[in-house]
């Protein structure tokens, strides 16, 4: 559908964006919970989309070049600790936005080639394999990012 797209077909762009909407509404949920917000990050999201759909090769599997995508405005947001609306302090944890909030806030104290691979592993769920070829680095240097990218959240939640 994305090959017809490009090819100019409009009404598969239409509906291409539309049931990209949905997986990325179920991939985003299924990591911070429901949101005021949610909506926004899924247009933030789809705009993204539409504007790199030029750099998807038709040869190559859809899902992998979506997910880098959606996984790169996420990190955005985690980064600019803007991902999830603030809400009241007894209705933030109950989805554990507060926790997320206070954990961006921490992220940013990171220099970003710690914070980049842990984000990827631990927030968003990537492999240490898949984190180390999307970042072009060995996987025991991603293990390492991480090892000192948590020793270094331990000091900040010292302070």
């Amino acid at each position: 559908m994305l090959t017809k797209a490009q090819a100019g077909d409009q009404e598969s762009y239409e509906l291409l964006l539309q049931e990209l909407a949905v997986v990325i509404r179920a991939y985003l949920v299924a990591r911070f919970g429901p949101g005021d917000n949610l909506e926004d990050y899924v247009q933030e999201s789809l705009i993204a989309i539409h504007n790199a759909r030029h750099t998807y090769d038709p040869d190559r599997p859809i899902r992998p070049w979506l997910f880098a995508i959606v996984r790169h405005k996420t990190i955005d947001c985690i980064r600019k600790g803007v991902c999830m609306q603030e809400l009241p302090a007894e209705q933030a944890y109950e989805h554990d936005w507060g926790r997320l909030l206070d954990s961006a806030k921490l992220l940013n104290k990171l220099a970003p080639k710690l914070s980049e691979p842990l984000i990827l592993t631990k927030y968003l769920g990537l492999s240490q394999v898949e984190c180390a070829e999307h970042m072009g680095v060995s996987v025991s240097v991603v293990k390492i990012r991480v090892h000192r990218a948590l020793a270094q959240l331990k000091e900040f939640m010292l302070e």
